[in-house]
């Protein structure tokens, strides 16, 4: 059953099999989030953690959502987090996501293959790092 944490966060979580389970923490800002005071991005942000950290670390991961975040290209400094296939230039709010992705592990999938998704299919997935 969809969970809503707030206008822009909703969480479910789905049984796989006996003893594991999935879930799916869809986000999106119907506000430009660039255009918000920094502390309303930081409350977003805050909120975010809050949700990734009761979820269970056995739990399989995606975290789906319209970020209204530019990751860029340079992936030097977080080499963890995303691959070579990031596009345009990092902005503040991409700073936001690596940073909430380093802490928890996640990985940003679409930054792994020089396929780039297209207008159609917006946002990022991010899922946690199983060493695969």
């Amino acid at each position: 059953m969809p969970r809503p944490v707030s206008d822009r966060i909703m969480t479910m979580r789905l049984p796989l099999s006996k003893d594991n389970f999935a879930t799916i923490i869809s986000v999106y800002d119907k506000h430009p989030t660039m255009t918000n005071p920094d502390e309303n991005k930081e409350a977003f942000y805050q909120q975010l953690a809050s949700v990734l950290s009761g979820i269970s670390r056995t739990d399989k991961l995606l975290l789906i959502g319209d970020f209204n975040a530019r990751i860029g290209r340079e992936n030097d400094k977080w080499p963890l987090v995303m691959g070579k296939h990031g596009i345009g230039k990092c902005n503040s709010n991409g700073e936001l996501l690596l940073a909430l992705c380093s802490e928890f592990e996640l990985i940003v999938t679409n930054t792994m293959s020089s396929r780039r998704m297209t207008a159609r299919r917006p946002g990022c997935i991010l899922v946690p790092d199983t060493g695969i």
